[in-house]
């Protein structure tokens, strides 16, 4: 730790020599879209810079002449012969590559960016090079591709919940234009609420995070939407099996301000609704919906405000003769940002955020009728800058403050003519702030050095009611009340990163890191899936924040002129005040929810292969992850050490696409993953008439290997229409895999009358085969 400050301190003292400054926005040409994370190099040496978030870029260098190249992948590259003897902006608009048969050449001059850049865990993922991969129903998804990475995890048949590391699904920071996504999935888990026509691109991190993300333990996924075509209106969309979507786009004022509109809906309960109109269920129903929203507007290059959106709902409503219930539940998000360039050397980024995760159950049978509600809602504020002293060098460094209100559950309801309906609804609220620096610097011509600091803090105040319980029993023995804003309880902390890049020649590098985050906001859950019935609560008394300790080392490699990248990496992980519902805990009204809480600890370590062609008519990656994962809970499995649900000791990705022609192209992937950890039922036997269950070792046993191929093929209409279009056809569970969902017990018998009951395990899968094929159009 302090380690990290001296560094942190000293390196602003390095003497440098009198410097010029090139900056500029870097853009597509076409659209007029600023490119985040391209390349700014001066051709022959190794000096260059990358543009930032939101395509700015700063470069400086003794005066000079320099030929400047700019690039970025899929786009054709910028070679420019500049006079720098004073400073300098130059805005670059690049043209997107024109898609060919033969072999692409790739003249990005920063394509051995894995290998010089002091960066680990970190994947770009550009949409337009995911289209091509097979998936279920044809709804392409970006949380479903993140599990074909070393290091990522799915949870259970097509889930978009996604585990890292070792780390839980509450542990993944999810971003969209920076607001916090809590509940990132449709139907039960299926679908992400990311709608593929209107994200630009993500941004993974699974280690080595940078100290301006934080609030996570385990990862960040960093999504940015499209900011909308400011040249001229344009639209995309598709029809599938299951639902519609339709994206507009185009100038408000040419090359000043542009909006972006993008809808997606299913339409199954529409197809269903003449087959079971006549039946029992005509009242049943389930759809999803989900709108992103986006407007621009640039005052001068020195200035820039972007308003953006999300709502998205699912909606699942059942009704019979005998009980109805119906389920809404979903997220709302709204950012402001404000981009200020204060100098050719610093940029700020302020931003405001509101989001909302909200979900409600309620039903009805007969004369009971009941509500339950949960959610969260925040208000977030922050300021980011980006200072750079001179091409070798660049500082991060802003801060930020969350206001958090939190709704684990409250339930109402209603018996004939009694009603049950609490007058306090379980609400808790909190304070969280964050202020961070980081840099990079070169140490020496092979060193390079990543270093930030982050300080967080975390505050819950009142109105609240804080009961404190029997050592022995657990019961309540006392309370105390807080009034609005009182501080109840509080937690801060340092949060140190660092990182080291050694090069050991051209196309070799080795790697280390280390990286402490905490956590003070926390989803439990009964179950090994993000369902939106899981609760989010805060750090408390009873509730400490979870923090997060990850060291890993790696060797990093390219081959064929850096047309082929690889590495292995080799990671521990240990996790403090890990939550989990104590053993046998059922739900009760409005109880209070942190007594059924019990902590312990966690850990994970493995090893991570992972080699990739990221262009040409051959692309794709393969991953492999050898891992362990344990929990150890005190008040769990009689204190012993057992495997996390998720524990998966092999993990497989193979992923590929081939170019056949200019208008054909090709996917498949194929995964296999150890089967998940569960408990099973080892006796039952009567106690005073009831059948009591024991469970076996918690986690003892595995479920079967999952495994699957999927296949598709794209053919792409001709480019001379006003209206393009292109037919993707594809093929899940090629060879019709059963793969396990869950089991359930079947029993033979009636207990108490039976001399022998059978007691058999049955096995739930949940797809076989399953064509599809979607028509997309662009005009």
């Amino acid at each position: 730790m302090r380690a990290v400050i001296l560094i942190l301190l000293l390196l602003p003292l390095t003497l440098t020599a009198q410097r010029v400054t090139l900056s500029g926005y870097v853009q597509d040409a076409e659209s007029g879209e600023r490119l985040a994370a391209a390349a700014v190099a001066i051709s022959g040496t190794s000096t260059g810079t990358f543009s930032n978030d939101y395509g700015f870029y700063s470069l400086s260098v003794v005066p000079g002449r320099y030929r400047v190249v700019f690039s970025y992948l899929g786009y054709e590259s910028r070679d420019t012969l500049l006079a720098l003897f004073s400073d300098m902006r130059l805005n670059v608009a690049l043209r997107p590559q024109v898609r060919m048969l033969e072999e692409l050449v790739v003249t990005d001059v920063k394509k051995d960016a894995n290998i010089t850049q002091a960066e680990m865990g970190r994947f770009e993922l550009p949409m337009e090079k995911l289209r091509t991969l097979p998936v279920v129903f044809g709804e392409q998804d970006l949380l479903k591709t993140i599990q074909l990475l070393p290091g990522v995890q799915g949870g259970t048949e097509a889930s978009t919940g996604y585990y890292v590391r070792g780390g839980g699904p509450d542990q993944n920071l999810i971003l969209l234009d920076e607001a916090t996504v809590y509940n990132a999935a449709h139907l039960f888990g299926f679908f992400s609420i990311f709608n593929s026509d209107a994200v630009l691109n993500a941004t993974l991190y699974k280690e080595g995070m940078p100290a301006n993300y934080g609030g996570r333990i385990s990862s960040v996924l960093d999504i940015t939407t499209k900011e909308g075509n400011n040249r001229s209106l344009h639209g995309t969309g598709g029809i599938g099996l299951i639902a519609s979507r339709l994206t507009l786009e185009g100038p408000l004022v040419r090359d000043r301000s542009s909006f972006i509109v993008s809808g997606r809906r299913t339409y199954v309960d529409v197809l269903l609704r003449p087959w079971i109109q006549t039946t029992d269920f005509s009242g049943s129903a389930y759809y999803f919906y989900d709108v992103n929203a986006k407007v621009n507007y640039r005052f001068s290059d020195k200035d820039r405000v972007y308003l953006s959106g999300y709502f998205g709902r699912d909606i699942f409503s059942f009704d019979d003769d005998y009980i109805s219930f119906n389920i809404p539940w979903g997220n709302a998000t709204t950012t402001l940002r404000w981009n200020h360039l204060f100098s050719d050397k610093l940029f700020m980024n302020a931003t405001a955020v509101y989001n909302d995760y909200h979900f409600r159950i309620s039903g009805n049978q007969e004369m009971v009728a009941f509500e339950l509600r949960s959610g969260i809602r925040d208000v977030n504020l922050k300021a980011d800058f980006d200072y750079y002293p001179h091409a070798e060098r660049h500082w991060q460094f802003g801060g930020l403050y969350t206001y958090h209100v939190f709704q684990p559950q409250s339930v109402s309801g209603s018996s004939g003519e009694v009603t049950f309906n609490p007058s306090g609804v379980d609400k808790r609220y909190a304070h969280e702030g964050a202020a961070y620096l980081q840099t990079q610097q070169d140490l020496t011509d092979q060193l390079r050095l990543a270093a930030g600091l982050r300080l967080s803090w975390f505050q819950q105040v009142g109105p609240a009611t804080v009961y404190r319980y029997d050592e022995f029993t657990g019961e309540v023995i006392d309370s105390v009340v807080y009034r609005r804003g009182q501080p109840v309880q509080s937690y801060a902390g340092p949060e140190p990163r660092l990182l080291l890049r050694y090069l050991i020649s051209g196309r070799d590098a080795l790697k280390l890191s280390y990286t402490l985050n905490r956590q003070y906001v926390h989803l439990v859950t009964n179950n090994g899936t993000t369902l939106p019935a899981d609760l989010w609560v805060p750090s408390s008394l009873h509730v400490r924040p979870q923090i997060g300790h990850q060291y890993s080392v790696g060797f990093f490699r390219n081959w064929l002129d850096n047309r082929v990248e690889s590495s292995v990496e080799i990671y521990y992980k240990k996790l403090l005040n890990q939550i989990e519902f104590r053993e046998g805990y059922t739900p009760r009204v409005n109880e209070v929810i942190e007594e059924n809480f019990v902590f312990g600890s966690g850990q994970s370590y493995g090893v991570e292969f992972y080699v990739a062609k990221k262009a040409g008519r051959y692309t794709g990656w393969a991953g492999y992850t050898l891992s362990y994962t344990n929990r150890s809970f005190p008040d769990l499995n009689q204190g012993r050490s057992f495997p996390y649900r998720f524990d998966r000791r092999h993990n497989l990705s193979l992923v590929g696409s081939i170019q056949i022609s200019e208008r054909w192209e090709a996917g498949a992937q194929f995964v296999y993953n150890t089967g998940i950890a569960y408990t099973i039922p080892s006796q039952k036997y009567f106690i005073e008439g009831q059948v009591v269950t024991l469970y076996d070792e918690l986690n003892g046993y595995r479920l079967p290997a999952y495994h699957r191929l999927d296949v598709s093929a794209t053919l792409r209409g001709k480019k001379k229409k006003p209206i393009q279009s292109d037919w993707t056809f594809g093929i899940y569970n090629v060879y019709n895999r059963k793969n396990v969902f869950f089991l359930y017990n079947e029993y033979e018998g009636i207990f108490l009358t039976d001399p022998v009951v059978t007691v058999q395990a049955k096995q739930v899968s949940l797809f076989p085969i399953i064509p599809s094929v979607t028509w997309n159009f662009r005009f």
